[in-house]
């Protein structure tokens, strides 16, 4: 499929949870003596990477068990945050919004969901000071798993530090923590200025994305891959341009959607909603956003204008101001691209 390089190249939806480097993981295991399935990098690629598909979206997050055991102390959560940075500037990638779960990072080794916090603004800080061609933007998640009483000891350890924070999520378990028990918890968000998105829609059905929007006040939809099921619910959402972070590849490795073919953004773009291509997790997908354009897109029928509309839609829904999004469209278009990129 095609990136169009006269547009700015976006992933509004990755987990730096899920983008760890198999070799940090491994270099980190053994420097701190965490078990591990293995000690090679080949041998260790099944136990984090997806080779093939799986039964369930909770199969899935078992993935992130390995990952989340190297997060020892504070300065390997500020090394993974640096590195995320790294990896998207050598992807091309113009904008990114990473998102993490404190309490998540900080769970296994016992760390304060605070340190985490100041830990990962401290690697992304010094990422924006290495690296000047790239914009990264944070966006705090609550994990609904952990029920009501931690998501506010999370939300707490966010608003701590609630300047260096663009946006706010919820994700975790889906269908037994619905969005209605987070109301508090949102309005508190909202009310420190944060954009909102919300995990809604993928291991669940559309009313999970009606509470999303009603019940949280969302602007954006993270997967959204059942909104589809509902013509109320997709009329709402061309009403109120509701944006939506489809992740393609994460659809299918967690049996989200059967196959990319069958995949709804083909149809989510067709309608005219604001649907864009993202990554969720590429360390554990072992894909590239180029990957989800010029491959998963192809797959999933989508045409170069297509592409050109998520591109366009992710700067429409990014997490920026008008200016910001000014700022961004200049620059890209003052490295006058003469060409398209297609896949070899």
């Amino acid at each position: 499929m095609m990136i169009h390089p006269d547009l700015p190249l976006i992933d509004l939806h990755r987990h730096l949870e899920g983008n760890v480097r198999l070799s940090t993981i491994l270099e980190l295991g053994q420097k701190y003596g965490i078990p591990l399935p293995a000690d090679t990098l080949e041998d260790l690629k099944p136990h984090v990477q997806v080779t093939e598909t799986l039964t369930d979206i909770l199969v899935y997050f078992k993935k992130f068990d390995i990952i989340t055991s190297i997060l020892v102390n504070y300065d390997t959560c500020r090394r993974v945050a640096y590195e995320n940075v790294v990896d998207a500037k050598a992807e091309g990638i113009d904008y990114i919004e990473l998102r993490f779960s404190p309490v998540f990072m900080a769970k296994p080794h016992g760390l304060e969901p605070e340190g985490v916090v100041e830990a990962v603004i401290d690697g992304i800080r010094q990422s924006r000071t290495d690296f000047s061609d790239i914009w990264v933007n944070l966006l705090g998640i609550i994990s609904r798993t952990y029920g009501v009483d931690v998501g506010y000891k999370e939300l707490n350890a966010l608003l701590a530090y609630k300047d260096d924070i663009a946006g706010f999520d919820l994700a975790g378990d889906e269908v037994n923590f619905p969005a209605s028990l987070f109301k508090d918890h949102f309005k508190k968000a909202r009310a420190a200025g944060w954009g909102i998105t919300v995990h809604a829609g993928e291991a669940d059905g559309p009313e999970s994305v009606w509470q999303a929007i009603l019940d949280l006040n969302a602007s954006r939809i993270g997967h959204g891959a059942h909104i589809m099921d509902d013509p109320g619910l997709i009329n709402l959402i061309l009403e109120k341009r509701i944006g939506i972070e489809s992740c393609l590849t994460s659809n299918v490795h967690s049996s989200t959607v059967p196959s990319y073919s069958a995949h709804p953004l083909k149809r989510q773009l067709d309608l005219g909603l604001l649907a864009t291509i993202n990554t969720d997790n590429p360390g554990i997908s072992s894909m590239t956003l180029r990957h989800e354009f010029n491959v998963a897109a192809k797959a999933a029928g989508l045409t170069p204008e297509d592409t050109r509309k998520v591109q366009k839609n992710a700067v429409e829904i990014a997490f920026l101001s008008e200016d910001e999004k000014e700022e961004l469209m200049m620059k890209k278009q003052a490295s006058k691209p003469d060409r398209i990129e297609t896949a070899s």
